[in-house]
């Protein structure tokens, strides 16, 4: 016979357990959320890759961007004196940064929702003076570009994209190594048997940036009595083909990037593995949630700045002013006339930026550099980082609680998953986003994005559910932002 002190122990415990799930925050696995949308998912990831394939510089990616615009009917914003509800619009410079707007009905001075992404990744850049010969052998000097580790780069397939202009102004655009007939490159790497000299180094000391030379060439040119005649081999071919000489590489910006394309992760084909994932995985959820938008009340705004790698330094990063110039012409072609003073402030102050970028991954390999309560799962739904940078929270925008709580509110009032999360452990690093640059400007902005396993290397994984979403969480904050 069970007594009373039995009874109301069970029903302490039922009441602990209702409260616990009335007050306890917990993030479902979104494949068990989203199960009858797996086809949909895959079939986003299948345009995703192809994205990711062919832009593999901020270049190629912009080039990309501007031919899936003008397909859905967006115009050069040379073409319109007047801007207008409807309109689509976009903008480029230096073929490395890019605005597109789709045009709402509220005034300029209202404020705009923008989704703002870096289209640079972690790279190797030609030197301005590459070309060299070593012991019969042709190589290209290179200088990292971006947080690298400089291991990941030794005995892999590479390929060369960019551009090169001759000394009568032609530009010559250079793509080898991606097709299947084309030959690639590689920085070689020492054999085991005779590295021991290394196996005590630092591992920011193990491969030294002067050493990642990339090797290009060993037949040489048929005169035996020419010096360097591996060089000039090497020099022939490019001048044949592409009317190359080797003073042209210092007007010329070359990047070598990984050879191999994106492929998928796993045996359920879950996950997406490739180079420049950070940060194209957010500048093509946004592009493909402004292209699938139709009518907005706010304008919609997409923006895709280069040099976030290096400090977004330079006219084509996020510190530069022309951002500001060009949201500021969007804004006099809407109104028909020069903007006022306060109607720009007012245009700042009003507009939300979402500062899409990616974090790290909770990876259980490396579970001592995070914390688990504040991490980004795989799977789990867009990442929100109210704040990035590191130690202290230097270099960081730190959202404000009323921004926070309007977005997650957004996202929970359209069942649209989403995580918040810090970027490790206080003390174990930590890293920077575009979002300060903007926030300086008096917009509300906060960074969320992707979150991914081997960011900065050559075959960062993401999951496919986790990109679907993030482009699902764009679309709402244009539409109903």
């Amino acid at each position: 016979m069970t007594n009373n002190k039995d009874n109301n122990n069970k029903d302490n415990n039922n009441k602990a357990e209702t409260l616990k799930k009335q007050l306890f925050m917990k993030k479902a696995n979104c494949w068990d959320l989203q199960s009858k949308d797996q086809d949909k998912i895959f079939e986003f990831a299948e345009g995703y890759k192809k994205a990711l394939d062919y832009g593999k510089t901020e270049r190629r990616f912009i080039y990309y961007t501007v031919e899936q615009l003008k397909f859905a009917g967006f115009k050069h914003l040379s073409e319109f004196e007047k801007l207008e509800q409807g309109n689509k619009v976009y903008v480029t410079l230096h073929d490395k940064t890019l605005i597109a707007a789709l045009i709402g009905a509220e005034e300029p001075k209202n404020g705009f929702n923008i989704v703002a992404s870096h289209i640079d990744s972690p790279r190797l850049d030609l030197k301005p003076n590459p070309l060299i010969e070593e012991n019969e052998l042709v190589y290209f000097k290179t200088h990292y570009y971006g947080g690298i580790k400089k291991y990941h780069w030794l005995s892999t397939q590479l390929a060369l994209h960019g551009v090169i202009y001759l000394s009568d102004g032609e530009k010559v655009e250079i793509n080898i190594g991606d097709a299947a007939e084309d030959p690639v490159f590689t920085v070689t790497d020492l054999l085991p048997h005779l590295d021991y000299h290394r196996a005590d180094k630092k591992i920011t000391e193990y491969v030294e940036g002067e050493k990642l030379q990339v090797l290009i060439g060993s037949i040489p040119y048929p005169d035996k009595d020419v010096g360097e005649r591996f060089k000039l081999g090497i020099l022939n071919l490019l001048n044949e083909k592409y009317g190359i000489k080797e003073a042209d590489f210092n007007r010329a910006e070359i990047e070598v990037v990984p050879a191999h394309f994106a492929r998928d992760v796993g045996f359920d084909r879950s996950m997406i593995g490739a180079y420049g994932q950070d940060d194209r995985v957010c500048a093509y959820t946004s592009l493909q949630a402004l292209l699938d938008t139709e009518t907005v009340t706010k304008t919609a705004v997409v923006l895709f700045t280069d040099k976030e790698e290096t400090g977004s330094d330079g006219n084509t990063g996020a510190q530069s002013k022309v951002f500001q110039y060009l949201l500021n012409t969007l804004h006099e072609k809407m109104i028909g006339r020069e903007p006022r003073i306060q109607e720009i402030q007012q245009f700042y102050l009003n507009s939300n930026l979402l500062s899409s970028d990616v974090t790290n991954a909770f990876d259980p390999i490396y579970a001592e550099v995070s914390d688990p309560v504040n991490s980004s799962y795989i799977s789990k739904g867009m990442s929100i980082n109210k704040y990035t940078g590191h130690a202290g929270k230097y270099s960081t925008n730190d959202a404000n609680a009323e921004f926070v709580a309007g977005l997650t509110n957004l996202l929970d009032a359209n069942d649209v998953p989403y995580q918040i999360s810090d970027m490790g452990k206080v003390d174990a690093g930590g890293g920077g986003t575009i979002a300060k640059y903007f926030a300086a400007t008096g917009m509300n902005v906060i960074d969320c994005g992707v979150c991914m396993f081997a960011m900065h290397s050559c075959f960062e994984i993401t999951s496919k559910i986790d990109v679907y979403n993030t482009y699902r969480a764009y679309k709402v904050f244009m539409t109903k932002g």
